[in-house]
């Protein structure tokens, strides 16, 4: 554990608060455009064109996923890349029937994961206060931030994918007892869901379906 102290954070803390302040004013709200491209328009793909995406999309992908926030700084997700033929082969047999043709003509197929060892990394994700404690010999409290958090990141992880201009279409149709055994077997990541990622063939898509107003799911305390 190495965190700043003294002088060094009151400047790294100075540093950030500058910083926030000079996104918001040059940045007061992202365009329409922006918003639907990454949510208000975005839609989940189930067919794909031959286009490729390159390793270093994907390492930009992730470079903009890293960011978002979880509990303690805990980043528990896991992010595997199958893209490979025999990577997808090893993953259809976790798959329910319909879901393989989604799956197997996407350029590349994200297992979201996460480690339920993730707290041993606290030293470094959270240097100024060790809290391994809460989580050493507490399983239920590790899975449960684990599993949390590592869902946000994978939602962090689809928004940014959207905003670099990629589609993606998450999936949940699958066996994750079968994909644990065949890519985690003997490790501690578990996984949560899958998310094909590539560039849409839009003629699959249907019309969008309802959603709910503020007035039915929201209110005021």
């Amino acid at each position: 554990m190495n965190a700043p102290v003294g002088k060094e954070l009151e400047d790294a803390r100075a540093k950030a608060q500058e910083e926030h302040r000079a996104l918001h004013s040059r940045i007061g709200r992202l365009s329409d455009d922006a918003i639907d491209l990454i949510l208000r328009k975005a839609r989940s793909h189930y067919a794909w064109t031959e286009k490729p995406i390159s390793d270093e999309l994907l390492h930009e992908l992730y470079d903009i996923t890293i960011n978002g926030a979880t509990s303690m700084n805990t980043l528990p997700a896991r992010f595997i890349f199958v893209k490979t033929p025999e990577g997808k082969e090893r993953l259809a047999k976790s798959l329910k029937p319909q879901n393989v043709a989604k799956m197997m003509g996407a350029p590349v197929t994200a297992i979201i994961a996460h480690d339920m060892d993730f707290w041993h990394e606290l030293p470094f994700l959270f240097p100024h206060e060790d809290r391994r404690h809460l989580f050493d010999g507490n399983p239920e409290y590790s899975e449960d931030t684990a599993y949390r958090n590592g869902t946000l990141q994978g939602a962090y992880f689809m928004v940014a994918a959207r905003a670099l201009g990629l589609d993606v279409g998450a999936m949940s149709g699958f066996s994750n007892a079968i994909v644990d055994e065949e890519f985690f077997a003997g490790t501690s990541l578990k996984s949560n869901f899958l998310c094909n990622i590539g560039y849409a063939d839009e003629s699959a898509l249907f019309q969008k379906l309802p959603r709910f107003p503020f007035e039915k799911v929201c209110t005021f305390a």
